[in-house]
């Protein structure tokens, strides 16, 4: 069953997709399996690939890096691999998870889990496309809730001040200021 069988042969590869196609074929002319020609000419083929389907024609007949798998790489459904990983199996990056946790509970801690969320979501969505692993919407996700928490912090900080002025000169008490002469 390859990728093709579900209309995923036709769907458009990732540079990082090919990156690993590449070593693949890097992998195989260092073990012998691949002569400097047919290297070459797949190397060729590889920049010019755009989907899976082209992707799987490279590697069909080369071993994957994940011993006892199958030698296709792009493959589908039933346990099979998909972009070089057994479908489904990708990795969820911890970062992103905790990201997403302390965007949502700074509903509890407001801005002490909101500015953790930020951090935390900026290193994982660059630790995300280095690695490939999942979880980039998690990051995003707990990026956007740390920021509207910070946001809404400061508008509460900026009301409050606003409030305590207008207070304070209802009742005849300067607002700070420079002192003078």
């Amino acid at each position: 069953m390859t990728a093709g069988n579900y209309g995923y042969g036709s769907m458009r590869a990732t540079d990082a997709d090919r990156e690993n196609v590449r070593q693949i074929l890097q992998d195989a002319h260092a073990e012998g399996r691949l002569s400097w020609d047919e290297f070459d000419s797949r190397s060729t083929a590889l920049v010019n690939a755009q989907t899976y389907g082209q992707l799987a024609e490279l590697t069909s007949d080369l071993p994957s890096r994940i011993p006892g798998t199958p030698p296709q790489v792009y493959q589908q459904f039933g346990g099979q691999q998909f972009g070089g990983q057994p479908f489904g199996a990708r990795p969820t990056n911890t970062m992103a998870i905790a990201a997403l946790i302390c965007g949502i509970c700074q509903v509890f801690f407001w801005f002490v889990a909101g500015i953790p969320a930020i951090v935390l979501g900026h290193i994982a969505r660059r630790q995300i496309r280095q690695t490939g692993e999942a979880g980039d919407g998690m990051a995003l996700t707990g990026m956007i809730l740390g920021y509207v928490g910070l946001a809404l912090t400061a508008l509460l900080v900026v009301i409050i001040v606003v409030i305590a002025v207008a207070a304070a000169n209802r009742q005849g008490i300067p607002a700070p200021g420079p002192a003078g002469p």
